[in-house]
């Protein structure tokens, strides 16, 4: 099993809701040929920082290939929907767990601490962003993204409409926890200049 082959086992999510809308025979060869298609993909970008490869081999690069690949098939809007409800659904467990564990004294204190070294482990400089760290205020947390490897890739590659899914992706996860407030006025994949994160403790 080559790599290619590996990453999309780790999609089930995303071919659970192609098969729905698919006959499996159809299905099982779009898959193939997605398949396909980011072994090409993984080839192309192999020179990229490994801290870059934590999302374009994750979620960049294996979404545009099962979304491209569709696309020709079904249609944008059909192949836009099959990657965004398995981004509603990916994210609905990841929030149900961190409403969960709000609940449990202090860990709203915690979260917050722990927003800072995480934002700028998974998603600086290192990663293919660039930011902009604001001082630290007790309870708050604020960040900007001026440039994403999820923007640029997925414009490199001819579908920049895919970036929308993770950047609401953000709002799915943080927007509804128990004790804090998530606010963005905007995302570089809806056209504005930059992705900011607001982050406040209630």
């Amino acid at each position: 099993m080559n790599n290619a082959e590996k990453i999309m086992k780790r999609k089930a999510n995303i071919k659970a809701e192609l098969d729905k809308a698919l006959p499996k025979s159809q299905s099982d060869r779009l898959w193939r040929e997605a398949t396909a298609r980011l072994d090409g993909y993984l080839a192309r970008y192999s020179t990229l920082p490994r801290g870059v490869h934590i999302h374009t081999e994750s979620r960049i690069l294996p979404s545009a290939a099962i979304y491209l690949t569709v696309k020709e098939v079904i249609g944008p809007e059909n192949a836009y929907g099959i990657i965004e409800n398995a981004a509603v659904q990916t994210c609905a467990g990841i929030e149900r767990k961190l409403q969960k564990l709000m609940k449990v004294p202090g860990m709203q204190s915690l979260f917050m601490k722990a927003w800072d070294p995480m934002t700028r482990k998974l998603f600086g400089a290192g990663n293919g962003f660039e930011n902009v760290f604001y001082p630290k205020k007790k309870g708050e947390y604020r960040m900007d993204v001026t440039s994403c490897p999820y923007y640029r890739t997925f414009t490199e590659l001819g579908c920049p409409e895919l970036t929308k899914i993770f950047c609401e992706n953000d709002e799915r996860i943080y927007g509804n926890l128990p004790g804090l407030m998530f606010e963005r006025t905007g995302t570089l994949g809806k056209g504005a200049e930059r992705c900011d994160f607001f982050l406040k403790k209630l």
